[in-house]
């Protein structure tokens, strides 16, 4: 079995010496660099390189430079997907965002994890669990988010949050390890004021 499907299928893998790997991490440096060199105006050309680099895209996404990831392969983005400056998607495993998620900066979503034994890790060998981001979702700034989380749907994550443990649907979590602090309820419609005119 090739060490990227060891990857795939959750099982301990080689991600610094093997060559297949390491090529698919130099196109995907490359794409990353050319991506965030465009002139921020030139939304045609940072589509254009954001197709050849995510495995699946819908709509028209909105990602703020500077922006990297490992492999970019293993990245699927929903309609209406927005991050600020400073995304990190570290994809040795599948990394898929639903509709309408939202991300603040410097966010980090890590599927990669090191083996726990010294000679192992010293040997190259990590982990990769997939993590999924499903619809309508609201990441505040500076959260990181660890292999093998789910959050689900029309939650909130709190600024500076580590995401360890998969989140349910329809909350606000926060925290170091982030945890659920309440629904998101009817009442929260009401939380900022709307303009009227008169």
């Amino acid at each position: 079995m090739r060490e990227w499907e060891k990857a795939q299928k959750g099982y301990m893998y080689d991600a610094n010496n093997d060559e297949e790997i390491v090529k698919a991490r130099e196109v995907c440096a490359d794409l990353c660099f050319e991506f965030n060199s465009c002139r921020p105006s030139d939304t045609k050309k940072q589509n254009l390189i954001l197709h050849k680099m995510l495995s699946s895209i819908k709509g028209e996404p909105v990602i703020t430079a500077p922006f990297y990831c490992d492999y970019g392969t293993n990245i699927s983005i929903g309609e209406n997907f927005y991050t600020n400056h400073n995304c990190v998607i570290l994809d040795g495993a599948k990394v898929t965002f639903g509709d309408n998620v939202f991300i603040a900066p410097n966010c980090v979503f890590s599927t990669a994890g090191h083996a726990i034994n010294g000679q192992q890790r010293a040997a190259g060998l990590e982990i990769a669990r997939p993590i999924t981001i499903e619809d309508n979702i609201w990441i505040g700034a500076n959260v990181t988010v660890l292999p093998g989380v789910t959050i689900g749907e029309n939650t909130i994550i709190g600024a500076g949050s580590v995401v360890n443990k998969s989140i349910p649907s329809n909350v606000v979590a926060v925290g170091n390890p982030c945890k659920v602090k309440r629904l998101i309820t009817e009442e929260d419609k009401k939380k900022y004021k709307f303009f009227q005119n008169n």
